[in-house]
């Protein structure tokens, strides 16, 4: 299984003669699937762009804390506020 940073990796790839080519060694294992999505020009700058990466590497390492709240809880929570 992927720890939670790999599975966040970003990865830079090209088009070239048809076929998608990533610009950097392969670190996931052989065989591992990923889902490639294309850049599409965004709404944020490149300060908005470094507060969301923060936010999520803060969020990534909640989860590796292990600092997350069960499905369960959340669904008792939102059953209870009805």
């Amino acid at each position: 299984m992927l720890e939670s940073n790999e599975m966040r990796q970003e990865l830079k790839a090209h088009v070239e003669n048809g076929r998608y080519v990533i610009d950097a060694p392969a670190t996931h294992p052989e065989g591992c699937e990923l889902i490639l999505m294309p850049v599409v020009g965004d709404e944020l700058d490149g300060e908005e762009r470094a507060r969301l990466h923060a936010a999520l590497d803060e969020a990534a390492d909640e989860i590796d804390r292990g600092e997350v709240v069960s499905e369960e809880a959340i669904r008792a929570g939102l059953r209870k506020n009805r």
